[in-house]
C-alpha cells in the first residue's frame, strides 16, 4: 500500500502544473518617443585652440569641352594664305601708293643678274581696269607702243644679250580712275621670278629696269 500511494503522488506531481504569478516588469527606462537620426557634430573649426581649415565636400574642377583633336589648336589654311597674300601684296606695293596718288616722276627700280637666255615680261592692270594704256621699250626701242592694261597677264617674251638691258614702263595715261595702276613681272627661262612690282604711275612717267645677263 505504501508503495502504490507513492506512485500516485509521482502520478499527480507530473500532471498537476506549477502556476507562476506574473510580475509586473519595471517601468522600461528607454523613452518611448520615436528615435530621430543624429545630427553631425558642428565644429568649431578649433583644435586645441588652433584653427583649422574648412573642407568641402565638393570639389570644383575646370570643366574641359570635349574635343575629336585633343585640345590641339589648328591654324585656318584660309587665314594662313591671306597672310601670305597680304605680305607679298605689302612687299610690292608701290612708292606714293594710295588713293589718288601717282609717282610723278621718273624711277628707277633696280637691276637683277640672271643667266637665263631670255625672259618673259608680263603686265596688267592691278586695280580697277579703267582704260590704263602702257608703252615699253627695250634699250630706248619701243617694243610695245600702245598696251591696253586688262585684269589678265599680257605680255612677250624678251631674248636678252650679254651684258646690260634696259627695259621701261611708261604709263601713257591715268585712265577713267586715277593714277595708271599696273602690276608686272619679269620671269627667267625657268620659271623663276627676277622682280615684279605694283606702281600706281601718274601720266608720262616712266620706271626702269636693268636686266644683266652673266
Amino acid at each position: 500500500m505504501f508503495f502504490l500511494a507513492s506512485m500516485n503522488a509521482q502520478i499527480d506531481s507530473r500532471n498537476k502544473s506549477i502556476s507562476i504569478p506574473a510580475i509586473e516588469s519595471p517601468k522600461d527606462s528607454l523613452d518611448s518617443k520615436s528615435i530621430l537620426p543624429s545630427k553631425p557634430i558642428e565644429s568649431n573649426n578649433t583644435f586645441k585652440g588652433f584653427s583649422t581649415p574648412k573642407t568641402s565636400p565638393q570639389f570644383n574642377f575646370p570643366k574641359k569641352e570635349f574635343s575629336m583633336t585633343g585640345g590641339e589648336v589648328f591654324g585656318n589654311p584660309g587665314e594662313l594664305y591671306q597672310k601670305r597674300f597680304d605680305k607679298i601684296e605689302e612687299d610690292l606695293k608701290p612708292e606714293e601708293n594710295g588713293e589718288n596718288s601717282g609717282l610723278k616722276e621718273n624711277a628707277f627700280w633696280g637691276d637683277y643678274r640672271t643667266k637665263s637666255d631670255y625672259i618673259d615680261i608680263s603686265y596688267r592692270d592691278f586695280g580697277l581696269v579703267d582704260g590704263d594704256y602702257l608703252r615699253v621699250l627695250v634699250d630706248d626701242d619701243i617694243i610695245r607702243s600702245n598696251e591696253l592694261l586688262i585684269a589678265n597677264f599680257t605680255g612677250f617674251r624678251l631674248k636678252l644679250k650679254e651684258g646690260i638691258n634696259k627695259i621701261e614702263f611708261y604709263a601713257i595715261n591715268e585712265g577713267s580712275v586715277l593714277p595708271n595702276t599696273a602690276e608686272y613681272r619679269i620671269i627667267d627661262q625657268w620659271s623663276y621670278l627676277i622682280t615684279g612690282k605694283i606702281w600706281a604711275l601718274a601720266a608720262k612717267v616712266k620706271v626702269t629696269i636693268i636686266i644683266v645677263k652673266e
